[in-house]
């Protein structure tokens, strides 16, 4: 039923839109892509033949489909931008962070890795200036007990002795000083197992799965799942010598040591900089069961994946590159989260290597929010393609070629770009399906929970 609170215009195109002939092929591409906010469109065929007879098999073009297009999803992974896509990355995400704690047969990692030292850990920005929080007494520096959703929370204090330009040049240097921390947790590793660089190297690995998450100030941390392996990995038990005690006093040195810093040259009327990690370090042994106070297995993945598909957007920025000041004004973005992006255009010019101005809709931060050492578990581009065989069977199947072989059969294509996104109507009527699936696998999973509640019970 259309949504009467809809504007005139999109009421109007959502009901020419469910009212043309080819509604339901357009529904059912909507469908296929679930529910995607903003999808491909391309124009093209395909044609599959007989190797050995030339007879063709199938053919398939987009003259017949609704507008003269096949819709495909965008594969956004921002919740902000498309939720849909957003959803499957961050499945994705919890299986891939999942894997490198539980273990997947299917790729390759054994149930075993749960033998493995492993820690959740979070470290975090240092101070740029006091702002409003929500401390355990209650009541904030300035006198104030602050509602969760107070939008005043995060912001600073004193704006005229906040360092914004600390704040976004630390953003942007954030990569770095990971890398810095993990070259000096190795050391710290080898130091308490009384073994040099090169004997570490042939006796355990360090792997790790981590998430970038703004903290309401604008200020980055990491959150990571790290891990003691074998020298092959996964599928190598760890020497005698690791524990998870050993793990995490490395972890608390490493981001202690004068080594894991970056410094930062002066320029203009900015001073030198050294940038080190906060004081607010925490590291959590990970359970593969929970009683009430450990940090489980999934609860690990799960929170990965929710910061997977977000970005600076809970300060308050935009969710895409910003081309002029101006536009902060047009989307009401906040005075705090305002001086941090003007702090990154007046530092771009300072540091032209840094691309400042390029990333100020991400505070300064230009790197991958969720990345993971080569042999932490499987990759997204491994998942990604499981997905792409699992559907190109389905598609087989339904053609009825799921019984010749793939080295007899020639596909041909030809694909052009021809936009992206919705009408108005059809964004509506996009943001329904989408909600009906979300109904549906939520569903799903509460179903599956509750069984496998009752198969534990029972035995």
């Amino acid at each position: 039923m259309p949504n009467p609170l809809l504007d005139p215009t999109t009421l109007g195109d959502l009901l020419r839109v469910a009212s043309a002939d080819d509604f339901d092929r357009w529904h059912d591409q909507i469908k296929r892509t679930g529910g995607c906010a903003d999808p491909i469109h391309l124009t093209g065929w395909t044609l599959t033949k007989d190797k050995t007879t030339g007879e063709t098999l199938h053919h398939y073009t987009t003259e017949n489909e609704p507008g003269g297009r096949l819709r495909v999803a965008c594969g956004n992974r921002r919740a902000s931008r498309c939720p849909s896509c957003a959803w499957t990355y961050a499945g994705d995400t919890y299986h891939l962070i999942r894997a490198g704690l539980a273990g997947d047969d299917r790729r390759d990692i054994p149930s075993t890795v749960r033998d493995h030292p492993r820690v959740f850990a979070t470290l975090t920005a240092p101070s740029f200036g006091p702002v409003h929080n929500r401390p355990d007494h209650g009541v904030c520096r300035c006198g104030t007990h602050h509602a969760p959703a107070d939008p005043a929370l995060g912001t600073a204090l004193n704006p005229s002795t906040y360092d914004y330009a600390g704040a976004v040049l630390f953003n942007n240097h954030a990569g770095d000083l990971w890398q810095r921390f993990t070259n000096r947790l190795r050391r710290e590793i080898a130091a308490r197992a009384g073994l040099t660089q090169r004997d570490l190297k042939e006796s355990a690995r360090l792997s790790y799965g981590k998430v970038a998450e703004f903290q309401k100030r604008g200020a980055l941390h990491f959150h990571a799942v790290i891990r003691i392996d074998g020298p092959e990995g996964p599928d190598t038990p760890p020497p005698s010598w690791a524990s998870v005690g050993l793990l995490t006093d490395a972890i608390r040195a490493a981001t202690a040591h004068s080594y894991t810093s970056v410094s930062v040259p002066a320029a203009a009327d900015q001073p030198a900089r050294t940038f080190r990690w906060g004081t607010q370090l925490d590291v959590r042994p990970v359970k593969a069961f929970g009683d009430g106070s450990d940090i489980t297995e999934q609860a690990v993945a799960s929170y990965v994946a929710k910061y997977a598909t977000k970005a600076a957007e809970n300060t308050g920025t935009l969710d895409r590159r910003i081309g002029e000041l101006s536009e902060l004004d047009r989307h009401h973005v906040p005075d705090h989260t305002r001086r941090l992006i003007e702090a990154c255009k007046h530092l771009d010019p300072l540091y032209p290597d840094r691309r400042l101005w390029a990333w100020a809709h991400m505070l300064g931060f230009r790197g991958h929010f969720s990345s993971k050492s080569r042999r932490y578990s499987t990759t997204l581009g491994e998942l990604r393609q499981a997905r792409a065989d699992f559907r190109a069977a389905q598609e087989r199947q339904a053609l009825g070629l799921d019984d010749r072989e793939p080295d007899t059969v020639l596909v041909l294509a030809d694909w052009q770009y021809a936009g992206h996104g919705h009408t108005p109507g059809e964004s509506a009527l996009a943001a329904t399906i989408a909600r009906d699936l979300q109904h549906n696998r939520e569903t799903a999973r509460e179903a599956l929970r509750d069984q496998l509640a009752m198969e534990g019970a029972a035995a």
